[in-house]
């Protein structure tokens, strides 16, 4: 019995830091939905410019989460520990951290992404369509660029107050930029209130300016309430680190930074290779993964919290029971991976048909959105795993557990079957996704194992 009233208590302090994770993910994902939708309404070329455009503005948002989160295990260890002033660091760390790599992607990406952008559209279809796509994909990426310094710096806040258990305030700063982009898409979209309609560049506008909201109200609210996180008391007095925890923060977000980039990229590369079969695939894939991204909202706020609630429990030296208690939080989050898979299996019939675009794109796109039910639980296995492994600090065993097996399983097969086979897209999918199952297994014997259970702000 007292075992079991533990388990509930664990399970309430994880639903406790996840559900505003889940509120503030989920009002987002709807929000782009009615944002692909409206683009959507514009065209189907509008609606791939701007999906491929976001998948490489993906990227970067995994660089930043790659970097913060490395310093985020510093972060949510001394918060089990009680250490403000180590907080502290870790907050300064990830302001310049995150700064320096932000400015860095907006040169990278306002050089290459013409170049990027067309390593989609070389598939089969109409030269005319691929470069319209391409234009309003480049301009497109050309606006959003202002908004990465501000998203970086967002993360350094909302990264670290997550990490402290403080899910909140990031979530209502999010809604507020979420209200903010979907009255500007309204407006700048379709032309309201006297203002010209831009199509996907009015939806680069409105995001932008969301992005200096969501930044506004973090820096303010949290500078304001310094009682309840005194970690920003004295944090822009001088931006001191001690040389030693400096380069024990580095040497931690390094890995985390280039496994998130890496896994991002090798991402990538499976959506190029899908494209490379059919330009249709690229509409279909937006359709799918706006879906995918509402349902998922569950599990992948559950795994997040999982791993803020494993790095308190490792900060405060409770090792003993770690495990036990990873493997609790990991089934609860694959239960929110179940249920979600099943309503995202009863309306893939019905989903594809709010967009205007062509039968066979909805028809691909509900063959996608079937698969991607199906493998959702076992995603929810293997994502619950992931942060349980990060939480311990160990950074290898989390490269080579996603972005090696992303890049020298998942990458080369969807390589080699989008070039040298001639099957069918759908089955396609179906077999590079189905690789997830194969993930389940090493994640299972990583977690079970050890190396991870560790303490690293003794």
């Amino acid at each position: 019995m007292t075992a079991l009233k533990d388990d509930r208590s664990y399970i309430k302090r994880l639903l406790i830091i996840a559900i505003p994770m889940m509120i503030q993910n989920g009002i987002s994902n709807f929000v782009n939905l009615l944002d692909n939708l409206m683009i959507g309404q514009v065209g189907t070329n509008a609606l791939s410019g701007v999906a491929i455009a976001n998948q490489l503005i993906f990227v970067f948002y995994l660089v930043i989460f790659g970097a913060t989160a490395g310093v985020g295990i510093f972060t949510a260890q001394y918060k089990g520990k009680g250490d403000d002033e180590g907080i502290r660091y870790t907050f300064r760390f990830k302001i310049v951290f995150n700064t320096i790599l932000s400015a860095l992607c907006v040169l990278v990406l306002a050089i290459f992404s013409p170049f990027l952008i067309n390593l989609f559209l070389l598939g089969e279809g109409d030269p005319a369509d691929a470069a319209e796509t391409l234009v309003i994909g480049v301009d497109y990426m050309h606006i959003i660029l202002i908004s990465l310094i501000p998203i970086g710096l967002t993360q350094a806040y909302a990264g670290t107050l997550r990490d402290l258990g403080s899910t909140k305030v990031p979530m209502y700063a999010s809604l507020c930029a979420i209200f903010v982009n979907l009255i500007g898409n309204y407006i700048l979209i379709y032309g309201h209130l006297g203002l010209p309609a831009l199509g996907a560049t009015g939806a680069a506008i409105a995001t932008v300016i969301s992005r200096f909201v969501e930044l506004a109200i973090l820096v303010i609210y949290t500078g304001r309430h310094s009682a309840i996180f005194p970690f920003i008391c004295g944090a822009f007095k001088d931006f001191r680190i001690p040389k030693d925890l400096a380069l024990k923060f580095f040497l931690k977000a390094l890995p985390l930074m280039a496994n998130e980039t890496l896994w991002s990229l090798g991402m990538t590369a499976v959506n190029q290779s899908y494209s490379f079969r059919s330009l249709d695939a690229v509409a279909a894939l937006n359709i799918e993964s706006t879906l995918w991204n509402l349902m998922g909202v569950a599990f992948l706020a559950m795994g997040e919290a999982v791993g803020i609630m494993m790095g308190h429990i490792l900060g405060a030296g409770e090792l003993a029971d770690a495990k036990k208690k990873a493997y609790t939080m990991r089934r609860f989050t694959v239960l929110c991976g179940l249920v979600f898979a099943a309503i995202m299996m009863c309306i893939s019939p019905f989903f594809p048909l709010l967009y205007n675009t062509s039968e066979y794109i909805r028809a691909l796109a509900s063959g996608f959105i079937v698969i991607s039910a199906f493998m959702m639980p076992f995603c929810s296995y293997t994502h619950a795993s992931y942060f349980i492994m990060r939480s311990g600090g160990n950074t290898l065993l989390t490269v080579l557990f996603d972005s090696v097996y992303t890049w020298v399983i998942v990458v080369t097969l969807a390589f080699v079957l989008s070039r040298f086979t001639n099957i069918d897209i759908t089955w396609m999918v179906a077999i590079v996704r189905g690789l997830e199952i194969v993930k389940c297994f090493i994640a299972y014997f990583f977690v079970r194992s050890d190396v991870w259970v560790r303490n690293i702000v003794k």
